[in-house]
């Protein structure tokens, strides 16, 4: 499945900024198509050691690729929201680990899927959980949510400024009938997309939903946390991003070591921060891979050092 499911993002310059050590520990919070993880483990010995979390059960389908890579002792996949990154490295007796990876956003074959609702090309029913176990759907949100709490989370989520008028819709239609379905969606909004906008700003109403029914700034925070907590002095942090609201969170724990940016200042007015810039000015990918692979064309890369 690997092949077709996910291709890796700045795959070298993300895994050359955490300076692999071939003994060393290192966690890929975001296995996805297992394309970052296995750049890592090709830099690693027996000594060393690869933990890759995913909660998404078909990207654990991915570990039996051809490489053979990910059946070696020194590979183990966690089935988990890597907000709980501290736990399982508590839980395995990891202390400290010498670089932690991040691919954020969504892989392509959730994009390809026709019957998860993260597109709006597919006429699917209204789900979008990355952990398909449990927990909140799409339609729950529409159907559930106050106009108030929908029209927050297409502002603030999908930066959308027509978000309280989509809600207002939203509400009318589910008078009427649940949603269940993504064209119940497409037929609510897209009265209010531009011809010239019309993909980007549904893409915008897609983003928002998928961010409010999987947490994902409250999971990204918490991974951030735990992550200062487990790296060891001198360790990296390589973390990619998709859309200003997490890159902005991202930028600020690096600065800063906190979501708001703000860093504190010792008595002689030197800030204080768990965190070091490797580097000051994001990487993006150039030309050719942007045309080679559509999804990194919003990529931002930041890398940072534990102090």
């Amino acid at each position: 499945m690997t092949n077709n499911y996910h291709c890796p993002v700045l795959l070298q310059a993300s895994v050359d900024g955490l300076l692999v050590r071939p003994d060393g520990a290192y966690v890929d919070v975001t296995f996805g198509g297992g394309g970052h993880s296995k750049e890592i483990l090709r830099r690693l010995n027996g000594a060393g050691h690869l933990y890759s979390f995913d909660q998404d059960k078909d990207a654990e389908q991915n570990i039996n690729d051809e490489s053979g890579l990910f059946k070696a002792d020194n590979f183990t996949f966690v089935r988990s929201n890597f907000r709980y990154l501290k736990n399982w490295m508590r839980y395995y007796g990891v202390n400290n680990v010498d670089g932690i990876l991040a691919d954020l956003g969504v892989s392509s074959h959730h994009f390809d899927d026709e019957t998860r609702g993260f597109s709006f090309r597919f006429d699917a029913p209204l789900d979008m959980r990355m952990n398909g176990r449990g927990g909140q759907t799409a339609a729950n949100v529409l159907n559930e949510y106050t106009t108030d709490q929908l029209a927050s989370i297409l502002y603030i989520y999908g930066e959308l400024k027509n978000g309280r008028k989509i809600a207002e819709s939203i509400d009318r239609f589910r008078a009427v009938k649940p949603f269940e379905n993504v064209g119940d969606l497409i037929e609510v909004v897209r009265p209010f997309m531009g011809k010239a906008r019309e993909k980007k700003d549904m893409a915008k109403v897609f983003q928002a939903l998928r961010i409010e029914v999987n947490h994902e700034m409250d999971a990204l925070r918490e991974m951030l946390e735990a992550a200062i907590e487990v790296l060891r002095p001198g360790g990296r942090l390589a973390v990619l991003t998709y859309h200003s609201l997490e890159d902005r969170i991202v930028k600020n724990y690096m600065r800063a070591g906190n979501a708001e940016g703000k860093a504190e200042q010792d008595f002689y007015g030197h800030f204080l921060s768990p965190l070091r810039l490797v580097n000051n000015k994001v990487i993006i990918p150039d030309e050719t891979e942007q045309n080679e692979n559509p999804r990194s064309r919003s990529a931002k890369l930041r890398i940072a050092e534990k102090i």
